[in-house]
């Protein structure tokens, strides 16, 4: 039996409800994935050059991890090849492209489209076919006054390497920006 008397107050769960302030602050959440509809938002990219469906992890400044999952029905795989269809290489580096502006469109004071300067060292390992899930990591290296810079990019199927190299781009100025500024 429980002794209740004026020198043991009796405590509920809704104790600990009553003593929390009326008014919290609200905490901020760290996004750290995007749908389809959410990239729309942030690139300008459309159908059908918009080459990255999710991204699954994102470090704000640092990094992002994006998905293109590949199927048959794209347009390139009507000429590229016929009978053996293949994802374009270009596109591949377009996608880890699109993947790194998720990361650029985000950092504060950089306005415009971000477009490529450049692309160095890189590399294909194997090919990309309907079917599969393209896993495009890309890594903010370095940028400078908010209007050049260097990415890392890497793109794996079932944790083999398919692609990587390194991606320059430059903000110019545009008249519209998927913001509407």
């Amino acid at each position: 039996m429980i002794d209740v008397t004026a020198s043991s107050p009796v405590t509920t769960a809704l104790d600990c409800v009553e003593a929390a302030p009326a008014a919290a602050e609200p905490v901020a959440v760290l996004k750290t994935s995007y749908s389809s509809e959410e990239i729309y938002a942030l690139l300008p990219h459309r159908y059908p050059f918009a080459l990255v469906d999710r991204v699954i992890d994102y470090v704000p400044g640092k990094r992002a991890v994006g998905i293109k999952n590949v199927t048959f029905n794209e347009p390139h795989f009507q000429g590229h090849f016929p009978g053996h269809p293949i994802m374009p290489g270009v596109l591949i580096v377009e996608a880890m492209a699109q993947v790194g502006g998720i990361v650029l469109m985000q950092i504060p004071g950089v306005e415009g489209l971000c477009v490529f300067a450049g692309i160095d060292k890189v590399r294909f390992r194997r090919p990309v076919v309907p079917g599969d899930q393209l896993v495009m990591t890309v890594e903010l290296l370095a940028i400078k006054r908010l209007r050049f810079g260097k990415m890392h990019g890497r793109a794996e199927v079932d944790g083999q390497l398919v692609c990587e190299g390194e991606l320059m781009f430059s903000v110019v100025e545009s008249a519209t920006t998927p913001q509407g500024k």
